[in-house]
């Protein structure tokens, strides 16, 4: 198996979201992945296995557990791909369902990726759920901002959307990752969403993966597009928008997103973002 390691969200290797990829798992048994992925021990490593049709099928491993959906990890493998066969278009049929992204190669040899995700949706965070995950995140009601209601958004994995009106609130993050972890695995949410917003079409985000065995994610696409999806569905920004996240910064692996959102109810946000292959 050729594992290669990749970071997406930035063409600086110091920064972004680290990811395995593996592009070609044929024959590959589910157990080899994860411990594979636990192996590399970045938060993701995607597993591919190209089809007679020309789409692949694709899987993504933490650590820890199987996730449905993985944006950095969609992006690196892109990328990769487009670096041995060419850039263009390609079709990945996931466990959430079929997400399609296509590659270019910038002037000064960058080479970026955009995907397409799965038809987004949200849910109503019930009270008793908000309680008990700002108690683990060991933030107070006060800490959110009324503008940017929480929620539970997906596009192709569950994510918990939660909004401060305080950068300095979004920097400390101190949080109880054992009552974190059984909370978000109880509902089957991926990582928490955490936000701040700097103006109209620009946010800060966190992302806290405790189910994965990961402190921390430093780039999360799959959380980009849920909000994206969740800015359309509550009216939050101008449509179409292009929205930009910066993640990882608090980390020291700064990041940058790219989400575009159609005006169309139901269709697949946009996530774009360059990566760069690492030793």
């Amino acid at each position: 198996m050729d594992v290669l390691r990749y970071v997406a969200f930035t063409t600086d290797p110091s920064g972004g979201n680290p990811a395995g990829v593996v592009l070609d798992a044929t024959g590959i048994d589910d157990a080899t992945m994860l411990k594979t992925a636990a192996d590399v021990g970045y938060s993701e490593t995607a597993f591919v296995v190209p089809r007679d049709d020309g789409s692949l099928d694709t899987r993504y491993f933490s650590p820890l557990a199987e996730v449905p959906f993985c944006g950095h990890a969609t992006i690196a493998t892109a990328v990769a791909h487009a670096q041995r066969h060419g850039v263009g278009t390609l079709r990945l049929r996931t466990r959430a369902g079929e997400v399609t992204v296509s590659t270019a190669q910038a002037e000064d040899g960058s080479m970026t990726a955009s995907l397409v995700s799965v038809a987004p949706r949200s849910i109503p965070l019930a009270e008793a759920d908000l309680a008990e995950l700002l108690a683990a995140l060991r933030w107070s009601p006060e800490d959110l901002d009324p503008a940017l209601p929480p929620r539970v958004a997906y596009a192709g994995a569950w994510h918990p959307v939660i909004a401060t009106t305080s950068r300095a609130r979004l920097a400390d993050l101190a949080y109880d990752m054992t009552a974190l972890s059984a909370l978000m695995s109880r509902h089957d949410w991926t990582t928490v969403d955490l936000l701040w917003r700097e103006s109209p079409t620009v946010f800060h985000a966190r992302n806290p993966f405790p189910p994965g065995g990961v402190v921390e994610d430093p780039a999360t696409g799959a959380a980009a597009a849920a909000f994206g999806g969740y800015l359309r569905e509550l009216e939050l920004v101008p449509l179409p928008a292009t929205v930009t996240v910066h993640q990882g910064v608090d980390m020291g692996r700064p990041s940058t997103i790219t989400v575009t959102v159609p005006r169309e109810a139901g269709s697949g946000i946009g996530v774009s973002g360059a990566a760069v292959q690492i030793s």
